[in-house]
C-alpha cells in the first residue's frame, strides 16, 4: 500500500476521467460478529443516563448529510480533551469505569438483538471515557461497529472500525471486522490489504489465509469488467464525437504496446 505506484492512475481511472470529459463536451455541444467484553462493575443506570443526557445539550447537526453521522453517534473529542485537563487521576478512574458500564449495558442490548439501543450506550460510553484509556475506548469503537453492521449501517461502521485501529494499531479483531465491512461494501482492494495485514499479526489466523487467496481473482475479474464497460462507453461517446467528420472508432485500433503496459493508436482510412 506504501509504494509509489500509489500516485499513479490505473488505466481504468484514466478511462474514466477521459469518459467524463467526452460525455460533460457532448453535453454542452448538443446539450462475525460480537462485541468484545471485558469485566466490568456493574451499578444502577446513573452513569450512563447521565451520559446520555450530557450528549444531547450543546450544538447539534440537524441532518447525517452534514455531519456524516447521526446526532446521538458524534463524539466530540475535542471538548473530551478539554474535559481530561480538569479531571484527577481519580475521577479519571471513575469515568473509566462508568465507561466500562456503559459497554456492559450494550453488550447486553447487541445480544438481544435491539443494535440501536446497543449503539447508543457504546457511544455513552465513549463520550464518558477519558481520552487517555486508548484500549478501552478502541473497543467501544468495535463494538459499536459491530451493532451499526447489524443495523446495514456499513459506512459508518467502518469508520469506526478505522478509529479502533488508530487508537489500538495492533487490535486484530477490528482489522478482521473492517476487512469483513470493506467486503461487503464491494471495496475488494481495501479489504485485501486488511486481511493481509491481519497475516502479520497472526500467520496461521484462518480467515484471513482464505480471504487472500479468494479475493485476487474476484477483482481481477472485477477490473476486466470495468475496463470493457469502459472502454464500450469511450467508444460510444468516441462515435458521437466523430460522426460529423464521417469518422467512427472503428477507424481507429488500439494496439497494445509489447514493451509497457500503455497503448498505441493506429489510424486505418477503410476499415473493414
Amino acid at each position: 500500500m506504501g509504494d509509489k505506484s500509489e500516485g499513479l492512475k490505473t488505466n481504468e481511472q484514466i478511462i474514466e476521467e477521459l469518459t467524463k470529459d467526452l460525455e460533460n463536451s457532448c453535453i454542452r455541444a448538443g446539450e462475525n460478529d460480537s462485541p468484545d467484553s471485558t469485566s466490568a462493575r456493574t451499578g444502577d443506570d446513573s452513569s450512563c443516563n447521565r451520559a446520555e443526557k450530557n450528549s444531547d445539550d450543546g450544538n447539534e447537526c440537524e441532518t447525517d448529510s452534514v455531519c456524516g453521522r447521526s446526532r446521538k453517534d458524534s463524539v466530540d473529542e475535542e471538548s473530551l480533551k478539554d474535559r481530561d485537563l480538569t479531571l484527577s487521576e481519580n475521577e479519571k478512574e471513575s469515568l473509566k469505569n462508568e465507561a466500562e458500564e456503559c459497554k456492559t449495558k450494550g453488550n447486553e442490548f447487541f445480544n438481544k438483538g435491539e443494535y440501536q439501543e446497543a449503539i447508543s450506550m457504546y457511544t455513552q460510553g465513549l463520550q464518558t471515557c477519558p481520552l487517555a484509556y486508548s484500549k478501552e475506548r478502541s473497543i467501544l469503537y468495535a463494538n459499536r461497529a459491530a451493532a451499526k453492521s447489524k443495523s446495514l449501517d456499513q459506512e459508518s461502521a467502518i469508520s469506526d472500525c478505522t478509529k479502533a485501529i488508530e487508537l489500538n494499531p495492533d487490535y486484530v479483531k477490528a482489522y478482521v471486522r473492517r476487512a469483513q465491512l470493506y467486503e461487503a461494501s464491494d471495496k475488494l482492494d481495501e479489504a485485501l490489504e486488511d486481511y493481509k495485514k491481519i497475516l502479520t499479526f497472526d500467520a496461521a489466523h484462518s480467515e484471513a489465509n482464505h480471504a487472500v487467496l479468494r479475493l485476487p481473482p474476484m477483482i481481477n475479474e472485477r477490473n476486466e469488467k470495468l475496463k470493457t464497460e469502459m472502454l464500450g462507453k469511450l467508444k460510444d461517446l468516441g462515435n458521437m464525437i466523430l460522426k460529423p467528420f464521417g469518422l467512427s472508432t472503428n477507424n481507429f485500433e488500439l494496439q497494445k504496446n509489447p514493451d509497457s503496459d500503455g497503448y498505441s493508436v493506429k489510424f486505418n482510412q477503410n476499415p473493414n
